[in-house]
Parts: C-alpha cells; structure tokens; sequence
C-alpha cells in the first residue's frame, strides 16, 4: 500500500479526497501483520471495546452513516440500537480483522465513486442533530477528522499489543 497525502491537482475535491484516502490507508496500516489475538485484545481497563477489530468496524459504519443515512437519505440499517449504542464495536470481535479490512476498502471505492459523481456543496438528504443539512464538503472534513483521530487510538492499541509504532 502507498499512501500519500498529496493531492494529484490543487484543487479542493482533490485534497479533501487525497487526505481521507490517506487517513483510511493509515487505518489500515495499523492492523498490518497484527495477530488475531491482538486485533481483537481490548488492553485499555476502562474502554473494554476499544479493539483494533472494534474500531475498524467503527469506521466502516461511520462512513456508512454519513454517506448512505444522512447524505443519500437511505434508511439506517446500522447495527446500533439504543440500547447498545456501540454495537458496531462489540460484534466485531467475532468477525476476523481480515475481513472487517476487505469490507471497509469495498466501501470505501464505493464512497469514493459518490463523492466524484456529486457537487461539495450538495446538501445531506438528512438533517444533523442541529436541524442544519451538512454538505458533502462538512462530510468529507468531518470524516477526515473523525478516521484521523481514530488512527490516534489505533497507534495506541497496536503499540500495547506488540510494540509496532509508526505509519
């Protein structure tokens, strides 16, 4: 994997498209050769869902949230209820980090192909909590951050499982 965080062309879709590959290819990064066992060990006492597996699950259903549920307008089949608002992060534990990877990457090419074929300033279908409709621009930034931050705990849990630092 290559990852990089220029942009081909200057311009805004290109940045903002290069830096969200590039925070998910970190992601992915982070779980590169890490043993079964590590990817699903929770070492943090306090955050007992906080899992390599767990949180590329996360990342997986927050794209999806913001993509298909609040941009596109679809019906929100995420694994969350109300009762267990995490559940996303709980029932990758039986789901082998391989294949929360190779699903996360298929959508992502999706998620890439949508963001093409609409304009930044396209507004969700959805409104957020706030009543307001984020355009796809607030999305795209949003994730960025979101996924950047979340590779911050990857680095934290990888290195408590084997030692392995950077990316």
């Amino acid at each position: 994997m290559t990852r990089t965080d220029e942009p081909p062309t200057p311009d805004e879709r290109a940045t903002l498209a290069t830096f969200l590959d590039y925070v998910r290819d970190t992601a992915r990064a982070k779980c590169d050769g890490v043993s079964p066992e590590d990817a699903r060990g929770a070492p943090l006492p306090g955050s007992p869902l906080m899992t390599l597996c767990g949180l590329i699950s996360h990342l997986h259903w927050v794209e999806y949230y913001w993509f298909q549920v609040a941009f596109l307008g679809e019906e929100d089949e995420g694994p969350w209820t109300d009762e267990d608002p995490d559940r996303e992060m709980r029932i990758a534990l039986d789901v082998p980090l391989a294949d929360l990877l190779s699903a996360y990457e298929a959508q992502c090419a999706r998620y890439r192909k949508l963001v093409a074929e609409h304009d930044l300033d396209t507004e969700a279908k959805r409104a957020g909590r706030n009543g307001k409709h984020p355009n796809l621009r607030w999305i795209l930034l949003h994730l960025i951050q979101e996924t950047a931050r979340h590779n911050g705990h990857l680095d934290i849990l990888r290195e408590l499982a084997d030692g392995r630092t950077g990316e």
